[in-house]
């Protein structure tokens, strides 16, 4: 078993706070986690709203919580009992002991409307991302085929331990399927299966692009941008694309304002594209904006709560593709699919135009190494040197 580096935050996140939501794409491993949580607690309670024994047990959550009010209580995919949250604030009201609590869930935006208005001040959010390479790599030694493993297969842990290549292929083609077929009907969804999937492989085609619905609505047969706008917000909200805004500093310059779009998880971006082995992915167009997205989300998920993530571009051509904001200090990340990246005059103009006091070139390299005063490049292991709390 994989250890979560999320573990040891979410166990300091519930010795603060009544409640905590742990939110995450579904088979992303929210419950083996939860378990390991509950595993040091006796008597802990775990219930499925998937199951309809545990959802018949709480249909009358204030009476069966009050009960049970002496228990660590995780209710695992809360999504599918949105009524909860109402009974969970007066009984958190009645006893705001820390750690009552764990709530896990695969839609956080609605997740974050609903308990944002029923729990504000009990509850703490924490995001369980698919595997990183901080978790799958020794950085003391790091194994490059590991890295390439986690690369083409994704993070997602049944894909990443599969016996091989073709197995962990066919277990994502599965776990689309289900998901567009099951998962999204459960939550409320109506789009049919077939159009969110031409949408979803849509979005892998312009992997790291800037987001254009007026385009997109063309190429699914005349949609209105307001449709594929809500196609996209389906998608941002269970997890599975992340929508990456332009840092709109005040510089003087006219700044890109489209957001950039990326599948969050690189295997399910390559398993909509068909490609199942290294050698599909290292002989196809998407393979550089394919690994510019598994970098973004190396860096993502390892930011701290309070740092702001975005991305940089003009109109006269200055760009750099990640600016990390955080207490005042600005940072940014280039990520280049090359051995010996070399940054284009754009990347030196947005160092310029930012006033960056540090900035990395995130690659496929062995080691690190200097370009300039305040550039290093860096290989994708050593990310956590290139956030701000690395100091």
């Amino acid at each position: 078993m994989i250890k979560r580096n999320l573990q040891a935050l979410a166990q300091r996140r519930l010795e603060l706070s009544p409640a905590v939501a742990l939110l995450g794409p579904r088979q992303v491993g929210k419950t083996t986690l939860a378990r390991e949580l509950a595993a040091n607690r006796p008597g802990a309670l775990v219930l499925d709203m998937e199951l309809a024994s545990d959802r018949a047990a709480l249909a009358q959550p204030q009476l069966f919580l009050a009960a049970h009010r002496d228990r660590f209580v995780v209710i695992d995919e809360v999504q599918f009992a949105p009524g909860l949250f109402s009974a969970l604030r007066p009984e958190i009201d009645a006893d705001r002991r820390p750690g009552r609590f764990l709530l896990l869930g695969s839609a956080s935006g609605e997740l974050l409307r609903q308990t944002s208005e029923s729990l504000a001040g009990r509850i703490a959010y924490l995001e369980l991302a698919p595997l990183a390479v901080a978790e799958v790599l020794d950085a003391a030694a790091p194994d490059l085929g590991a890295l390439q493993s986690l690369w083409l297969r994704g993070g997602f842990p049944l894909s990443h331990l599969a016996a091989d290549d073709e197995a962990a292929y066919v277990w994502r083609q599965d776990f689309i399927r289900t998901f567009l077929q099951r998962d999204l009907p459960g939550m409320g969804v109506r789009v049919p299966a077939e159009t969110l999937r031409r949408f979803w492989t849509m979005l892998a085609h312009v992997q790291g692009q800037l987001f254009n619905a007026s385009q997109l609505g063309v190429a699914l047969g005349g949609a209105a941008h307001t449709t594929v706008a809500r196609y996209l917000d389906l998608l941002v909200d269970t997890l599975m694309v992340r929508r990456l805004e332009p840092f709109l500093a005040n510089v003087g310059k006219r700044l890109v304002k489209s957001p950039k779009v990326y599948l969050r998880d690189s295997g399910i971006l390559h398993a909509l594209l068909g490609l199942a082995t290294v050698r599909d992915l290292q002989g196809h167009p998407i393979a550089g904006a394919s690994w510019e997205g598994f970098v973004v989300e190396q860096v993502a998920t390892q930011l701290p709560a309070d740092a702001q993530l975005g991305f940089y571009r003009t109109a006269a051509g200055a760009e750099i593709d990640l600016v990390i904001e955080h207490r005042g200090r600005r940072t940014g990340v280039e990520i280049k699919f090359s051995s010996a990246p070399k940054p284009s005059r754009g990347f030196w103009q947005a160092i310029d135009d930012l006033q960056l006091e540090r900035a990395f070139v995130l690659a496929p390299v062995p080691r690190r190494y200097p370009l300039s005063e305040k550039v290093d490049v860096l290989p994708v292991w050593d990310v956590a040197q290139a956030l701000p709390n690395a100091g």
